[in-house]
């Protein structure tokens, strides 16, 4: 087990960008276009069904992270103390 899925066992990276890459990524509305976001999609068929798919907006081909079920919501909640 490495030293990341012990910290964060919800969290899988999934480096095979090109298995993401037909996605509808999405982007929030106050994006200022910069570049200085994250962007998320929702596969739904393959290994990452169900998930949630985090990227880097500066990266688009590198990796991305999956969430499980409600586990974005936790991320959410720990990073806005809610």
């Amino acid at each position: 087990m490495s030293e990341w899925s012990r910290h964060f066992p919800h969290i899988t990276s999934l480096s095979d960008s090109t298995s993401l890459g037909a996605l509808r990524w999405r982007r929030s509305s106050r994006s200022t276009g910069m570049n200085n976001c994250v962007e998320t999609a929702r596969p739904g068929a393959g290994i990452a069904a169900g998930l949630l798919a985090v990227r880097d907006s500066k990266d688009p081909q590198g990796p991305a992270l999956l969430f499980a079920p409600g586990a974005w919501d936790t991320f959410l909640g720990s990073l806005t103390g809610r």
